[in-house]
């Protein structure tokens, strides 16, 4: 659906998250709304919220995310969130973890069709060479991979001390901070925040939660022997 074919809401919040890049992310839902659906990244359904449910509501979560960053989006899939912030927030430098092969090939076609100075690679989080490769980011992304306990066990140890994740979550949010609280902790993670981005601008905000990666503790010295 072009931008033409939204709603009236929608196209001034495009227009307002993503200025003078607006066709850039116009030509993205087209990719979406065509290749995308037939290569299964899509639903058919989604092709009429498209803007709302997908693009936009990614892209909104740049208020969380600070000027410069290094970012990894974890299970990218078919570029969400990763690609909406890279035409919003050319300032960030923008990783695409993904494990599928056609799916590492969608995002690379994306990139080179929307000239997006995005680094893509295929594996998973919880890989030993992929944490090698990709540790130290300032946020890690990820947007409906899997409960939030699992997620901190997969994304934390990406995150540089102090960095964070931004997990783009639903309604359910509050529960699965509840639920999985502990577990985040023994990830390393700090008391999980929740946050709504894109009030100003969406009728229904992006909700994520947020979790910052302690620095390690110290370790203990050890006792002299006699």
């Amino acid at each position: 659906m072009s931008l033409d074919g939204a709603t009236g809401t929608a196209r001034t919040a495009a227009v307002q998250i993503f200025g003078e890049r607006v066709d850039q992310a116009d030509r993205y839902v087209e990719l979406l709304t065509t290749h995308g659906v037939e290569r299964g990244l899509i639903g058919p359904r989604e092709v009429e919220r498209l803007w709302e449910r997908h693009v936009l509501n990614s892209a909104v979560i740049g208020e969380q995310i600070p000027h410069g960053a290094r970012v990894v989006d974890v299970g990218s899939g078919a570029g969400l969130p990763g690609v909406p912030l890279a035409i919003a927030r050319p300032d960030l430098a923008i990783v695409l973890l993904e494990p599928m092969a056609r799916r590492v090939d969608w995002l690379a076609e994306v990139a080179e069709k929307l000239e997006l100075p995005i680094t893509i690679v295929r594996g998973r989080a919880e890989e030993r060479s992929v944490r090698e490769q990709l540790d130290g980011a300032d946020v890690v992304t990820a947007r409906a991979v899997a409960p939030l306990a699992r997620l901190a066990g997969w994304c934390l140890p990406l995150v540089r001390p102090e960095g964070r994740l931004v997990a783009l979550k639903g309604a359910s949010a509050a529960e699965e901070i509840e639920r999985d609280r502990a577990a985040v902790r023994k990830a390393g993670g700090a008391e999980p925040e929740l946050a709504e981005c894109g009030k100003a601008v969406l009728e229904v905000p992006s909700t994520v939660v947020l979790i910052r990666r302690l620095p390690p503790k110290p370790a203990r010295p050890r006792g002299r022997r006699r």
